[in-house]
């Protein structure tokens, strides 16, 4: 793992959330056009350095465009370390104006036939199987049969983790800690969203890191509302002790740049103190979240 990452849920699909798509992107979202786009950023990351690829099965194709890129620059297992998500299926048909985009499901069913897909795809590169968004709600964490058929993938070598969003993130992850099955806890990972507007899960997530799990944080950049103070809130980022890898949801080849540069910036006392005023209530950040179009 790198302390960067590179996420490709704003570049497997032709809609999200991120602020800007329509100037990172421009008009042209056809699959081959973000196929090429996503080998070129892909390429970019790894040039940089970056050797964490974070996917998932509702991020359009980015499995299947992260898997031909893989091929095409000959890369092996032991070059890169793969994760992905299962829990959502994407269902926008690759249209941006899509009433749905990805439908929550997290049944049992649905694990077996997602890691069945991801694995036709990803192969011997898949590293780290994550559930996708886990909540209270969904009831995930309380599923015996999940939870045996996942410390079932474990034994065979993957690493098993669970991704977090919501203002109940810390909640979710303590209850993670906690899961057992059979003697076992099957999380050995957790990615959650942590930026300096939304800084609530960090107690948390040290937790989590105490408890050795790694420990992946997303959204650094807020959805693109920091997008132009990149380095710093990436930096930030990386001054948690309890961070391992920081992920950039880049889509253009500069936008990467600008983000692994973040690795150079060391940000003083004042500056942590600055980035710490625009701190946001919880509840307040992912209501605004969640107004987002997808564009």
């Amino acid at each position: 793992m790198t302390p960067i990452g590179f996420g490709l849920a704003a570049i497997g699909r032709p809609g999200y959330i991120t602020l800007g798509r329509d100037h990172d992107l421009g008009s042209d979202r056809s699959v081959d056009t973000l196929e090429r786009r996503s080998h070129e950023v892909l390429s970019a990351a790894y040039d940089t350095g970056i050797r964490y690829f974070d996917a998932a099965r509702s991020y359009g194709f980015a499995e299947q465009f992260l898997s031909s890129w893989l091929q095409q620059r000959g890369r092996s297992p032991t070059d890169v370390t793969v994760g992905s998500k299962w829990g959502y299926t994407y269902v926008g048909n690759w249209r941006i104006d899509a009433k749905v985009h990805e439908v929550k499901d997290q049944s049992l069913a649905a694990l077996r036939r997602q890691i069945t897909e991801s694995r036709a795809l990803l192969g011997d590169f898949l590293d780290l199987y994550q559930i996708h968004s886990a909540t209270l709600e969904s009831r995930v964490l309380e599923d015996r049969e999940v939870l045996a058929e996942l410390n079932h993938l474990r034994a065979t070598g993957l690493v098993i983790g669970l991704s977090v969003s919501g203002p109940r993130q810390a909640e979710v992850i303590r209850r993670a800690l906690t899961v057992e099955v059979d003697g076992v806890n099957p999380f050995q990972c957790v990615q959650a969203t942590w930026n300096v507007m939304e800084p609530s899960a960090g107690p948390a997530l040290n937790d989590a890191h105490d408890a050795g799990w790694g420990v992946i944080i997303k959204e650094a950049l807020a959805n693109g509302r920091l997008a132009d103070r990149d380095r710093q809130a990436i930096a930030a980022a990386l001054a948690n002790p309890w961070a391992d890898v920081v992920l950039s949801g880049a889509v253009t080849r500069d936008q990467v740049s600008s983000n692994v540069r973040a690795l150079q910036t060391r940000l003083t006392e004042h500056e942590l103190e600055g980035l710490e005023q625009l701190a946001e209530p919880r509840d307040q950040y992912w209501s605004e979240r969640s107004q987002l179009h997808w564009t």
